[in-house]
């Protein structure tokens, strides 16, 4: 993220300058007596600039304690948070999460995304609470997923889609949270968790992982949203394990494409060829993450420059390149119809589901609701209008309140099924 991706909010009718100051350096100096420990080997490093008290600090967490220092020092930091005194003394006393200050904009970061909200899970609440939130990993044989876990009630899974990472379910977290235990994935090969260099990197493959991922959180069942590849794992898992589903918000799914035209050429672009390195111009990357949005200009650009970092960051790896290209063949590759065909496979699938497509979606356009109706009449289909293809993000709070309908409609009576209608 560029020097312009963090911004210094301050919050009307503040406390006097002396006062916010002595609560903030009060909660800085209790941070080492409050820190809950991390995993063998980390080491990183926060700085925390106050922009309406002018003042800085550096956090520095290892496995063997936590370290707080007032300014600014030599050492370069892993992640900058930027926000103002108000909202930093709220977030210490559990007032609200760092996923809802981010979302509210109330706070910014430079750097790591992953390790800027992951702060607020290293250290209990002034009063001796565990913390809003935690970002945990989950060990699985042969891959390791990253989690972010946080709110009380009926678990909620949510996965990304191709080339992002659970920070693109950030808005929808912080919502359903107030009702709902949310857990935020990283898919393997994506984001914070690992990126093995031999995984097929298919629909199933990754349905087995959230599958195991469950069985480790000790998820009997959940309601599964997914948009995009992520809407397509979230399919497979309905398919594979029904009987732990509650119902699925299948965000514009990765459905199978019914042409095809470049098969040819995609069967021949080797995952292997990620093995070498090379990487993305800046600018493509940018353009692609713009074309995801009817309106671009409602999107906040801060995220635009989080996004893309983030990405080249991934990308880099040999890793996170196979990840991506394989990922990208699987979708395109997998067959339509036929005796093992997505559609044909779809028509059993039992849980309740709702697709949720963008009108102007360039990626899955609402076209493929039609293929859906055909074969699962079944499910509800909505339309949003003036939307892209990423829902959570470009209509946040409409998309939330959708789900939670969803919910609230599996855990009690029968949704309404077989419609498809527009929302404006």
């Amino acid at each position: 993220m560029t020097a312009r991706g963090i911004f210094l909010v301050t919050m009307s009718a503040p406390a006097p300058h002396a006062a916010r100051l002595a609560a903030v350096e009060a909660g800085f100096r209790s941070l080492p007596d409050r820190y809950l420990g991390s995993d063998p080997g980390f080491d990183a490093t926060w700085r925390i600039v106050l922009g309406d008290v002018g003042h800085t600090w550096e956090v520095r967490c290892t496995t063997h304690g936590a370290r707080v220092r007032k300014g600014a020092t030599s050492r370069t930091p892993d992640i900058v948070i930027g926000t103002d005194a108000t909202t930093w003394n709220r977030l210490r006393r559990g007032e609200l999460s760092g996923i809802e200050a981010f979302s509210r904009r109330l706070l910014y970061a430079r750097g790591n995304l992953d390790l800027a909200i992951a702060f607020e899970g290293l250290f209990r609440l002034e009063d001796g609470r565990r913390p809003l939130l935690r970002v945990h990993d989950v060990h699985l044989p042969g891959r390791r997923v990253s989690t972010l876990t946080m709110g009380a009630g009926p678990d909620v899974l949510l996965l990304h889609g191709l080339g992002g990472a659970k920070s693109s379910f950030f808005d929808a977290a912080a919502t359903l949270s107030h009702r709902y235990r949310v857990h935020a994935l990283d898919l393997p090969g994506f984001g914070a968790s690992s990126k093995p260099t031999t995984a097929p990197y298919t629909a199933r493959w990754f349905a087995e992982t959230v599958l195991a991922t469950m069985d480790a959180l000790d998820i009997d069942r959940a309601h599964v949203v997914g948009n995009s590849m992520g809407g397509r794992i979230a399919i497979e898992l309905g398919l594979r394990n029904p009987e732990r589903v509650a119902s699925l918000g299948l965000l514009c799914p990765a459905v199978a494409f019914v042409k095809r035209t470049y098969h040819p050429v995609v069967r021949l672009m080797r995952p292997e060829l990620g093995l070498l390195p090379h990487r993305f111009a800046r600018e493509k990357v940018a353009e692609h993450f713009w074309g995801l949005f009817a309106h671009p200009d409602a999107i906040d650009p801060s995220m635009a420059d989080v996004v893309v970092d983030e990405f080249q960051r991934i990308y880099a790896s040999a890793g996170g390149r196979i990840a991506f290209l394989s990922a990208a063949r699987n979708i395109y590759l997998e067959a339509p119809y036929g005796s093992n065909g997505f559609y044909g496979r779809l028509s059993q699938l039992e849980p309740p589901a709702l697709f949720v497509w963008g009108s102007h979606d360039r990626v899955i356009p609402p076209a493929f609701g039609r293929h859906v109706a055909r074969w699962l009449p079944s499910a509800e289909q909505i339309v949003l209008d003036a939307c892209g293809h990423v829902p959570q993000v470009e209509r946040a709070e409409q998309t939330s309140a959708l789900l939670e309908d969803l919910f609230e409609a599996a855990d009690g009576a029968a949704p309404a099924v077989g419609r498809t209608r527009r929302a404006a």
